[in-house]
């Protein structure tokens, strides 16, 4: 996954475009609270959608933090279970960098740990990338496995055995997993069974779409929940939802307009329990 020059550049304007968005959701938000103000039955509704969507895009933008003083490391700081997390994170390859995805599912994780209790639980996080995601849920009690490619583990380590080292009552570990690649080699169904799957910003462009579906698949057993946080792009990636809905029942736990980011619970088909009481992302 180690990017041309172009492919750099590329992504590296994609970050700013994609911070750029967050702060300036705010702005465009307020444009429209104007607007709703000068025809209010026509907006009536949408004006409560789009200020918890501003309310909460903004508490979420609030835990992110820098250094005060540039290092030869790029890192980025965030504050979530009670801790200060410090990222270490590199713009050579998609997963070495923080995406708001992973910020939506931190901030749920933190905010609603009383419904989805992490304790004890066995959660195994795909495509972990710079480990954000099983930071938190190691914070919050999960026993963690965190995956990602080869090349990624490396800086992947770093960061969980950093930022977990002594905090956490169980000892996340970080294991490689290539999407359908010796799936039941590695991860045998006889013995491995996670309480929770989560995933963050997993679909976009790439040609694994079906080597995704099929890790889902092979890790998920009855009384798995997945939690998926998506930022839709191009349409062919969002196709992917309507395949995924093929083998899992899937609910919308929370949605982000101004970020195009959708939080997802999944479970296997026919196994999702009565929907709950709203939950508060």
């Amino acid at each position: 996954m180690d990017l041309t020059s172009s492919q750099h550049n590329h992504l590296q304007n994609e970050l700013v475009r994609e911070w750029e968005k967050q702060e300036g959701s705010l702005v465009i938000l307020k444009d429209i609270k104007q607007k709703i103000e000068e025809c209010p039955l026509q907006y009536e509704g949408k004006l409560i959608w789009e200020k918890e969507d501003e309310e909460i895009v903004a508490e979420i933008m609030r835990r992110r933090f820098f250094p005060a003083l540039i290092t030869h490391k790029a890192w980025e700081g965030f504050h979530f279970a009670g801790h200060e997390i410090r990222i270490t994170e590199a713009t050579d390859c998609y997963g070495a960098v923080v995406w708001p995805s992973a910020l939506v599912l931190c901030y749920f994780l933190e905010t609603n740990s009383k419904q989805y209790n992490l304790v004890d639980k066995n959660v195994i996080e795909i495509g972990a990338g710079t480990g954000l995601v099983s930071i938190v849920a190691s914070l919050l009690g999960a026993l963690v496995t965190a995956t990602d490619l080869p090349e990624l583990l490396g800086n992947l380590h770093h960061n969980v055995l950093q930022n977990t080292k002594l905090k956490c009552k169980h000892q996340p570990c970080v294991k490689e997993l290539s999407w359908g690649i010796d799936l039941e080699k590695n991860f045998p169904k006889p013995s491995c069974h996670f309480d929770y799957i989560l995933a963050a910003d997993v679909v976009y462009h790439h040609p694994f779409l079906d080597e995704l579906l099929l890790t889902f698949d092979h890790l998920c057993r009855n009384d798995t929940v997945i939690l998926w946080a998506m930022k839709f792009r191009l349409e062919k990636e969002n196709q992917f939802v309507g395949r995924f809905q093929t083998l899992f029942d899937l609910e919308v736990i929370s949605d982000f307009p101004s970020l195009n980011i959708t939080l997802y619970k999944a479970m296997r088909k026919g196994r999702m329990k009565a929907r709950p009481s709203k939950v508060t992302v």
